[in-house]
């Protein structure tokens, strides 16, 4: 039923992001300043995540980005390219196998594994996906399925990602 399909081996790929300390640093704080609920900005206790003291005394060089940063990336590559079909009914696993230090250039990218069709005519995509520094070297891995109601490779032509082979 859709009009555009996405081939197995086709590639989604973001646009690369900076890592920043002020991204870091949003992520850390964002559990203390919810759990709050007061309309005021809570800093969290260090962690290795905001604090380069504290992380060279647990044996880094400094900083690291939460692991979910890196993932919730991938949902973003995942929302550009099946919009809110991304959310539900589907899955997202990912794997964090290396750090990501600040000011590292982030990509993140997903390939098609598999096209299904299901009973009622939707396709159901299963992807690989990934952040990869500048040099290829991946930091986080994973797995996706989405159920596409729409068109996905019809939003390729949106600025936010490239579709690629």
């Amino acid at each position: 039923m859709n009009d555009v399909r996405l081939e197995i081996g086709t590639t989604l790929r973001a646009p690369a992001r900076r890592m920043t300390r002020e991204r870091m640093r949003w992520y850390v704080d964002l559990l203390p300043t919810v759990e709050a609920d007061d309309g005021r900005v809570h800093q969290a206790e260090p962690t290795i995540h905001d604090d380069d003291e504290f992380a060279r005394s647990q044996g880094l060089p400094g900083i690291i980005a939460d692991g979910m940063l890196s993932t919730n990336w991938i949902l973003s590559l995942l929302l550009d390219a099946f919009g809110e079909d991304a959310l539900c009914p589907g899955a997202l696993s990912t794997r964090y196998i290396a750090p990501v230090f600040e000011d590292v250039m982030v990509t993140t990218a997903a390939t098609v594994t598999s096209v299904g069709e299901e009973a009622d005519g939707t396709l159901r995509y299963g992807l690989d996906v990934w952040c990869e520094e500048a040099g290829g070297r991946k930091l986080t891995v994973g797995k996706a399925s989405v159920r596409a109601t729409g068109s996905p490779a019809a939003r390729a032509v949106a600025p936010r990602f490239t579709l690629g082979a």
